[in-house]
């Protein structure tokens, strides 16, 4: 059993981002003993506030929790001196993606994205007339803004750039990304993904929003704050600019459910356990970072909840060697090319990663 579970999780999660997507399956982080290291999820997560929260909303759940979401907007409006007009939350970030796409698909022209990247919401926006563009990345593995320029024609109507880049764990730099933010035509929306910028403090340009109407910024409660199965994201941008996205959904900011939405609120006011996180998954990644130098692999310095590594040079076959250690992740996001992205566990996980690798 122990076996059988390993392999159908495996085969599910370790699959490459580029190939068709296998059937939805249940994982538990328990079954067979298995270290699930493959969506970047915060292995300490949620808070315990937030499952406080969590746990007495239940009893609301008869009601609609529409004061329940405007809280959230207003909470979340204030660190960037920005209001609630100037939020929209959903479902997890990916809706909000999702919903980018959709206005770009109606305003009839393509997207343009670096490559690799987070592709998730690709496949829906091609499918809804949105065809992407994809731009490859710099020899250093960041993003190119230049030649991200370069691919925007007369018909492109978004680009979406990932800050910090997913898989890469790369940062642009500030001043480069907000010239670039800045000279793009008011018809070109700049979707920011920030998915991952807490780890590190990356700088936001969520302050750039009543500016510039073509800017929208994601952000989620799925990384730092560990409610990636909750499923709340938000998303920043100019009151205008939130409109739009509101008139896509079925009712404005429908997307979180109530226990979540508390979830959420909570997760705001428990910074000592975001510290803790970031100290922690810290630790791990440098844990990690020994184990790649000690066997010889080359890896980019990140700034997020995953490292992405070169394992071309590496005697074995570095995914084989973690699974049969019951260590699921390594994934591929390049065709024919041997680096590889791990999301970064507890430092019990990443230990028993580097025995794993160990040569």
């Amino acid at each position: 059993m122990k076996q059988s579970a390993l392999a159908v999780a495996a085969f599910g999660l370790s699959r490459d981002i580029f190939a068709t997507p296998s059937k939805t399956l249940l994982y538990s982080n328990h079954a067979a003993d298995i270290i699930k290291l493959s969506s970047n999820e915060n292995p300490y997560g949620p808070s315990p506030q937030a499952r406080k929260a969590m746990s007495e909303a239940i009893n609301g759940c008869n009601r609609y929790p529409w004061e329940t979401t405007t809280l959230l907007r207003e909470k979340i409006s204030i660190p960037y001196k920005l209001a609630k007009a100037n939020v929209i939350i959903g479902a997890g970030s990916s809706e909000l993606l999702g919903l980018a796409s959709v206005l770009a698909a109606l305003k009839k022209g393509n997207i343009v994205a670096p490559d690799p990247t987070f592709r998730l919401w690709m496949p829906a926006a091609n499918k809804i007339g949105a065809p992407v563009k994809l731009v490859p990345l710099t020899p250093q593995k960041t993003v190119d803004l230049q030649r991200l320029k370069e691919a925007i024609d007369a018909d492109t109507r978004m680009v979406y750039i990932c800050n910090p880049n997913n898989p890469t764990g790369t940062v642009l730099p500030p001043n480069e990304l907000e010239t670039f933010i800045k000279d793009a035509a008011p018809s070109v929306t700049i979707l920011l993904d920030e998915a991952y910028t807490e780890f590190e403090d990356t700088k936001s340009v969520a302050h750039l929003v009543n500016e510039h109407p073509n800017l929208i910024v994601a952000k989620t409660f799925s990384k730092i704050y560990g409610m990636a199965g909750a499923r709340v994201g938000y998303a920043l941008a100019h009151a205008n600019t939130i409109q739009q996205l509101n008139d896509l959904q079925p009712w404005a900011n429908a997307g979180a459910g109530g226990i979540s939405l508390a979830g959420a609120i909570a997760s705001l006011e428990d910074t000592s356990f975001v510290n803790m996180c970031k100290k922690e998954n810290s630790k791990a990644r440098s844990i990690f970072y020994h184990a790649l130098e000690r066997n010889g692999i080359s890896y980019i310095p990140s700034a997020t909840s995953f490292v992405y590594f070169d394992a071309l040079k590496y005697p074995k076959d570095f995914k084989a060697i973690l699974e049969a250690k019951n260590i699921i992740g390594a994934r591929s996001f390049e065709e024919r090319s041997k680096w590889l992205r791990l999301s970064i566990g507890t430092t019990g996980e990443m230990e028993r990663v580097a025995e794993a690798i160990r040569l």
